[in-house]
């Protein structure tokens, strides 16, 4: 092989994307490869989710605020607060036709159902943890709701 024609394939994979190049020829084997870059990777922990996150799901806007706000101020004693144990869909009544299960000013016990909340296709009823009498409905039929959102306050 002349030197030219050596120079000229060194060139050309040089210049081109090819990682190497193998060639023979009359018994002259010739194998060159191109150094590479080497690739950096880098990994990052996953960011902590916060009450904030709620803000960027679907109807979550007025949930996120709401969490902040309530975080910042002290416990009310005026009441105790029903919280949704899980994301789904708020019912105050079992179906459209029916009266909600119960109403402000409405007296509970503990067990009582006050609302439904569908998640995946499957209707959980939300009980209340406390004696009383509702307060406040905290959120709205057929809205979605988030775990942990309060639903009911309860005196």
């Amino acid at each position: 092989m002349e030197f030219e024609n050596l120079l000229s394939l060194i060139e050309a994979v040089s210049e081109s994307e090819l990682t190497g190049l193998k060639y023979e020829e009359n018994g002259v084997r010739l194998h060159l490869t191109k150094k590479q870059d080497k690739i950096q990777v880098v990994t990052a922990e996953p960011a902590a989710v916060t009450g904030t996150a709620a803000a960027d799901s679907e109807g979550g806007a007025l949930w996120g605020a709401a969490a902040q706000n309530e975080a910042k101020m002290p416990a009310r004693a005026d009441g105790s607060i029903v919280e949704s144990p899980l994301v789904g869909t708020f019912y105050t009544a079992p179906s459209e036709e029916s009266p909600a299960f119960v109403s402000v000013g409405d007296t509970v016990k503990k067990g009582q159902t006050l609302a439904i909340v569908e998640a995946m296709k499957l209707m959980n009823e939300i009980e209340s943890d406390y004696d009383g009498t509702v307060t406040e409905i905290l959120a709205e039929n057929g809205q979605p709701v988030e775990y942990g959102q309060p639903l009911f306050r309860i005196c």
